[in-house]
């Protein structure tokens, strides 16, 4: 048994222990704001996980609750994509038009000349349409989100990849300034280096930016040589290369350490990571995870976007590789 004493000691201990957890205030208000600071952080080891058009397997892609299933699923950033309707609102959808996501024909049917483009519909239109699942299943209780409603259900819940967003960037700035969520969205392009940065430099803030490069293409060569060059350093590149069998990828992601930039791969489709057999399908396929996200590790890269985040965010746990 233990002695009066020792309980005494003990609670007295425990009682501090309560006391000066209270009083020390969280490093971070939101965990949105915990994965912000990995992505500044050139020197950490945590590998940031990206979904692709969130949980698109089980639920609408681009759908709020494709949003919240990775959110529940701890990953740290959650990509969509957006069009402007002809009332001018930011929409949830990747196609630039709806008939592939949406039940469009059938609601529009017999309607001579309608067009399906996003640009061409107003907001209404598209309400009344139901979202459709992967499998082209209708959702009918599910419609196409606005950006609005997408950044209030993520807002310091999870990071936010806008993609096929640099075009709206005045309009997409001016939401995330009025939500309070700038920090906690990510905007990339292959823009040139002169155009992103005149175009940053008519801010006082801005959202966090990446470059898309193609290693293996001579455009995305040039660019990524002239942020090397002209010694610009981004919080992250992304890049995309599809034959693994050139050291340009190996190269690319020393180059881009040495600078103290990140490395950010997108294992969604092989053509974008080396080929097949380096993709989210091998890994899940194989049975061990490992012998596909390994290769990524050992390069240093510390940001995947991925089609199978159950798969790699369990992955990584299991070796330390994230957790917050």
């Amino acid at each position: 048994m233990i002695s009066d004493m020792k309980r005494f000691l003990f609670a007295a201990a425990t009682l501090l222990a309560v006391i000066s957890c209270a009083g020390k205030a969280p490093k971070y208000a939101n965990r949105a704001e915990a994965i912000a600071a990995q992505i500044h952080d050139p020197a950490s080891k945590y590998v940031v996980v990206a979904c692709h058009r969130g949980d698109w397997r089980n639920y609408p892609e681009n759908s709020i609750p494709a949003i919240e299933s990775v959110i529940r699923m701890e990953a740290d950033i959650v990509e969509i994509d957006i069009h402007m309707t002809s009332d001018s609102v930011l929409v949830l959808c990747h196609d630039d038009n709806v008939r592939r996501t949406t039940n469009f024909s059938r609601v529009f049917k017999g309607v001579q000349g309608k067009s399906a483009k996003i640009s061409e519909l107003t907001l209404a239109e598209i309400k009344s349409l139901s979202l459709k699942r992967a499998h082209g299943v209708t959702v009918d209780t599910l419609r196409m989100p606005t950006l609005r409603e997408a950044l209030l259900c993520t807002k310091d819940r999870i990071c936010v990849n806008i993609d096929k967003g640099y075009d709206y960037y005045d309009a997409v700035l001016a939401l995330t300034e009025e939500l309070g969520v700038t920090d906690q969205i990510l905007i990339k392009s292959s823009k040139p280096l002169a155009e992103v940065q005149e175009h940053e430099a008519a801010y006082e803030h801005n959202m966090m930016y990446m470059p898309i490069v193609n290693i293996q293409q001579e455009k995305g060569k040039a660019l990524f040589d002239s942020y090397l060059e002209q010694g610009v350093v981004p919080l992250a590149y992304e890049v995309c290369w599809g034959n693994n069998d050139t050291p340009d990828f190996a190269e690319a992601c020393k180059k881009i350490l040495d600078q103290g930039s990140k490395v950010w791969v997108n294992t969604i489709w092989g053509s974008l990571c080396g080929g097949d057999g380096n993709d989210d399908d091998a890994a899940f396929q194989c049975g061990d995870p490992g012998k596909v996200y390994q290769q990524y590790m050992d390069a240093g890269v510390s940001m995947i976007q991925t089609d199978r985040p159950a798969l790699l965010i369990g992955w990584l746990k299991k070796h330390g590789r994230h957790k917050l």
